[in-house]
């Protein structure tokens, strides 16, 4: 018997970064957005604990006990006090490194399909308890939806969206760490004072409303300047996506991954094709959301 879990990726539409903690974490509000790029976990009986991966980059992905999938599973089992004895296998197709959540995505993925695999019966609000300890992402890759994701990110409040929003999203052509990029802006941010993060009630209002352009004037990263000083080049994809039209550029997360909001799929497509043929990025992928969270399949 094996348990197979669908698990979409996330775009920030916006993502407010305040001043760094004295645990090192830094409080956020961060506005996610589900989009359908899935990762598949599945989960599988095994005489031990271990991880195997396919799809773009797999050769990135950790495949020890410090993969959020293989953590997943070990921190469910440490509750229920039984062996986590499972094969993992991942099927990538959310970029690895690419600031979209893929580890989280595999980590939510993992718990969901173990707790069906072992007939746990853990609740819910365990198990985004479990993924609030697994990281600052996990948990909306539990839910998907919309959400607004405060302290580090990891207490939910879920959001009304009016609509579909139509993106595409320009891979790089290597990851960046998450942890740098946070190290960046703490020193950007040196010597002056960083505002207390709070959502926008405009984007907020073109959420629910489904207003693409009232989002597109209001989203917002505030890792995107470090990003950018980290990896310079990434200016150029963002200013080709803009020129073939996307109603807004931005930095996707921490990175490298660059999202592109259009108007409609069919402008989806002739911003990726523009961006394809720009040279400024490795490859290009269109996607709407918001879509569900992690599911059984």
């Amino acid at each position: 018997m094996s348990v197979t879990v669908r698990v979409p990726a996330k775009v920030n539409v916006q993502l407010a970064v305040g001043a760094a903690r004295p645990d090192g974490f830094h409080d956020l509000a961060n506005v996610f957005l589900a989009v359908g790029l899935y990762d598949e976990v599945t989960v599988t009986p095994a005489a031990e604990l271990r991880v195997t991966c396919e799809g773009p980059d797999a050769d990135q992905v950790p495949l020890d006990r410090t993969n959020l999938a293989a953590r997943a599973a070990i921190a469910l089992a440490g509750r229920r006090g039984i062996d986590p004895a499972v094969h993992i296998h991942i099927t990538k197709d959310i970029p690895v490194a690419g600031g979209m959540a893929g580890g989280s995505a595999d980590g939510a993925g993992a718990l969901l399909a173990c707790n069906a695999l072992w007939g746990s019966g853990a609740s819910r609000a365990e198990l985004l308890a479990i993924c609030a300890e697994l990281g600052s992402d996990v948990p909306f890759s539990l839910v998907g939806g919309a959400a607004l994701g405060t302290g580090r990110g990891e207490r939910l409040t879920t959001l009304d969206v009016g609509g579909t929003f139509h993106w595409v999203f320009a891979m790089a052509d290597r990851g960046l760490s998450t942890p740098a990029v946070f190290r960046e802006f703490d020193r950007l941010a040196k010597g002056r004072a960083v505002p207390e993060p709070v959502a926008s009630g405009e984007l907020l209002k073109a959420l629910e409303k489904g207003d693409c352009d009232a989002l597109a004037a209001a989203v917002s990263n505030d890792l995107q300047p470090a990003a950018l000083s980290l990896f310079p080049v990434l200016a150029d994809t963002l200013a080709a996506g803009r020129g073939a039209g996307a109603a807004a550029a931005l930095v996707s997360g921490s990175g490298p991954t660059t999202a592109f909001l259009t108007r409609d799929a069919e402008s989806a497509q002739k911003v990726a094709q523009a961006l394809r043929a720009s040279g400024t990025c490795r490859s290009v992928r269109t996607a709407s959301g918001p879509v569900a969270g992690a599911m059984v399949v």
